[in-house]
């Protein structure tokens, strides 16, 4: 799967709005790319991040800043370092800048929140729990990260949430003024500058919560 994919296919968006020819398929495309984007810009909160639900195609690295979370029992004080999502933490490589050469430490860095995986969420943080590890540089992207990124797989609510979205966007070229529908049916319908009001809920448990989860 690779990074920033699609989150629905051309034929299922076809079975969905119920099109059985290819003449609109430069608007699928178009559709379904523009509905993935946005669901990727609305689950992340932070200003010039988005989270996508796709993963790297193997590892590569990035640099972070590391902090001291003062909370939580039994991590008070422990160095940690918000990441990107990690889909896979096997083999992650944590390497923090000395000033004149990256320094490896292996031993006490955790993947971030715990269980994770046994949920099918990916890590959103590291941390550096054991006595043996030195405190990492709180200078600014002084430390450096390899690692697989994304999420293990792409979540079927997601998945859902992108074909409603891109259906609303493929309505929306019929409706040049933002109502589809009619009044005199009772069918009619804003489609506003927003994502659809269900995707907004389906995709709130997805929202990146702002500092890592350590539990």
């Amino acid at each position: 799967m690779p990074w920033a994919p699609l989150y629905a296919s051309a034929d299922e968006l076809r079975e969905f709005v119920r099109i059985d020819d290819s003449a609109d398929d430069d608007q699928i495309a178009a559709a379904l790319d523009a509905a993935s984007r946005s669901i990727d810009y609305a689950c992340d909160p932070r200003e010039g991040y988005e989270r996508q639900f796709g993963k790297t195609d193997g590892q590569d690295a990035r640099w972070y800043t590391a902090t001291v979370r003062g909370y939580g029992v039994p991590v008070r004080g422990q160095w940690v370092v918000e990441t990107d999502d990690i889909a896979d933490a096997t083999g992650l490589h944590v390497e923090i800048e000395d000033g004149t050469s990256p320094t490896v430490f292996v031993l006490g860095v955790v993947p971030l929140p715990r269980n994770a995986d046994q949920r099918s969420r990916p890590f959103t943080a590291v941390g550096f729990a054991g006595s043996t590890v030195p405190s990492p540089s709180p200078l600014a992207d002084a430390i450096r990260v390899t690692a697989v990124w994304g999420w293990p797989a792409v979540p079927a609510t997601v998945r859902e949430a992108c074909l409603i979205q891109s259906s609303r966007l493929l309505a929306r070229r019929d409706a040049p003024f933002g109502v589809a529908g009619s009044a005199e049916t009772q069918s009619e319908m804003r489609l506003l500058a927003r994502l659809d009001p269900d995707v907004e809920n389906m995709i709130k448990p997805f929202v990146r919560k702002i500092g890592p989860v350590l539990a």
